[in-house]
This record gives C-alpha cells, sequence and structure tokens, in this order.
C-alpha cells in the first residue's frame, strides 16, 4: 500500500522540515495501515463534491437536494457536501437529506467546513476545536465518516513551524472526539502552509490517530505536484480532482495521478472540485467522465 520508507524519509528530509528523531509512527507506518484490507489493489470509487456547483449554490439556483439528484443522474458512487450551502444544521433537516440520500443510491463520501486549524491565539484554537466537534456530530448524524478541515494561514510575523506546532495541537484534540463518533477528519492540501506535502505529513504524524489523515486536493500544490502527491497518498483519506494545478492552471496528468492511486493502493474517494469559467452544468459532467474512465481503467469499481 505504501512508498518505500526511506523515499518518504528522503522526501522529508530534502524539504527540511522535519528530522527522523520528531517522527511520531514506526519507519513505513501511516494513519491508515492498520486499517486498509484486501491487499495492495487501488479501489477507486469516482464521487462529485458541491462545491463544483459554487456558482449555482450562490446564485440560489441549485439546492442540497436538487445537487444530490444531480450526482445521481453523474452515476457517481458518493457526494462530499460543501458545508457552505447546507440549508441548516438542525438534526431533522440533515435526516431528510439522509434519507434522500439513501433512497437513491448515494453514499456521502464527506463533509467539508471551512474552519481553520491554524491559529496563533490559544482562545480561538478552542474555538476551532468546538466548531470541529459540531460539525463531527453533523457529519454522524447524515451518516458520513469523513470531515474536511484546513490548516493554512500562518499569520504574519509567524513561521511555518509555529503554524504546525498549531495545527497539530488542534487536530488531534480534534481527533480524539472525531474517533468516539467514528468521523475520520481530513486536513486538506489547500493554501499556504497546507500545501507542502512535508508540511501535511508532519502534522500527522505529531498527531498520530488513524482518525486524522489528509483530504488530498491534487490540483493546490504549486509546483512539483507529482511528487508531492505521491508523498501525501499513504495519509490520503479522501481525495479531491480537478485536471489543472497552481494559480496559472497548468495542465494535471490525470492518467499519471491515477497510476500514483494505483502504486499507493489508495482506497477511498476521488471527488470530482470543479473550479473554472464554465457553466458547472456542462463542465463538471465533463470532469465527471475523466474521472469514471480512470477508475474503470485502473481500479476495480
Amino acid at each position: 500500500m505504501m512508498q518505500q520508507p526511506f523515499h518518504r524519509r528522503q522526501f522529508l528530509r530534502t524539504a527540511g522540515l522535519v528530522t527522523a528523531t520528531s517522527l511520531a509512527w514506526p519507519l513505513g507506518a501511516s494513519p491508515r495501515a492498520g486499517d486498509v484490507i484486501g491487499g495492495p489493489r487501488a479501489r477507486l470509487l469516482p464521487g462529485c463534491c458541491a462545491y463544483s456547483y459554487g456558482p449555482l449554490f450562490k446564485k440560489k439556483q441549485i439546492t442540497m437536494e436538487q445537487f444530490i439528484g444531480r450526482a445521481v443522474e453523474l452515476d457517481v458512487l458518493g457526494v462530499d457536501l460543501t458545508t457552505y450551502w447546507l440549508e441548516s444544521t438542525e438534526p431533522a433537516y440533515l435526516a431528510t437529506l439522509r434519507s434522500l440520500a439513501y433512497r437513491n443510491g448515494m453514499a456521502f463520501s464527506g463533509l467539508a467546513i471551512g474552519a481553520d486549524l491554524c491559529q496563533p491565539d490559544h482562545g480561538k484554537r478552542e474555538q476551532t476545536l468546538q466548531t470541529i466537534r459540531e460539525w463531527v456530530d453533523a457529519t454522524e448524524l447524515v451518516g458520513a465518516t469523513h470531515l474536511r478541515v484546513f490548516g493554512d494561514r500562518v499569520p504574519e510575523g509567524a513561521t511555518e513551524k509555529e503554524g504546525i506546532q498549531w495545527v497539530a495541537e488542534t487536530l488531534k484534540s480534534a481527533s480524539t472526539y472525531a474517533a468516539s463518533k467514528g468521523v475520520i477528519l481530513g486536513l486538506e492540501t489547500h493554501y499556504g502552509l497546507s500545501i507542502k506535502a512535508a508540511n501535511i505529513i508532519e502534522i500527522l504524524e505529531r498527531v498520530g490517530s488513524a482518525h486524522a489523515g489528509c483530504n488530498l486536493d491534487i490540483s493546490n500544490f504549486k509546483e512539483r505536484p507529482y511528487e508531492h502527491i505521491e508523498a501525501c497518498l499513504p495519509y490520503a483519506t479522501h481525495v479531491h480532482v480537478r485536471d489543472f494545478y497552481g494559480q496559472d492552471k497548468t495542465p494535471l496528468d490525470l492518467d499519471r495521478v491515477w497510476q500514483l492511486f494505483v502504486k499507493s493502493g489508495y482506497k477511498g474517494y476521488v471527488s470530482a472540485e470543479y473550479e473554472g469559467e464554465e457553466d458547472p452544468t456542462t463542465a463538471v459532467p465533463k470532469l465527471v467522465g475523466k474521472i469514471k474512465a480512470l477508475c474503470r481503467k485502473y481500479s476495480s469499481v
């Protein structure tokens, strides 16, 4: 399932961010290592993020219920609910979404929130922790198992080392609560601190929990994306897919990325997260089509 241990350690040392003695797990271990069954064969499940329809949600031209319906029409296996556009977090409303999805044979691959764990102030870290606990509860209520969080914005004057400490401290506490609900927290490769694979890995090594992993957005690395993707994959608990990377939207070779999924033995959702100029109504089916074709090519699904 995993890369050769030396390769991973070599990546970390090259990045210059951690030393061998600072790693929390034994050499060759990862948060997922004890939980994955069925051998090294990849199991890649095509999915779609509600974020793909962000422009329509912002204009109130689509509801979460309608998004679930579109996902059924796209014939994906799971949907990632971007919580910015949920009408409510009341248990009764979440129950209706859960029921609607079940009756249409649609799984929830997870929920995604905007909480940022990189907070220098202890009080704000406690507030963020409480927010995550509440969303863990909502994740459980809706019948999902994964919750995406951020750990991005290092304040001016602070160092990445300090940011890593703040994120790891909060994520460790949050993952303890998440474990009590059977929920996995996925720290996204998103912005700032978290677009370096070495930072993500060091945070997760410090946390040392099977209920904390990497929500791997393959498009957010500024350079050498394939190296960063490969380094993060042993920790990946969910994947977001666009077909470009970086601010200049350099095309990504998705076939090459899928080969990395296979090499790592990744088992989980690979969810379209479209973000472009084209109308999502026409653009999302194209991206989903690419994902489904690659899953058929490289996976048992």
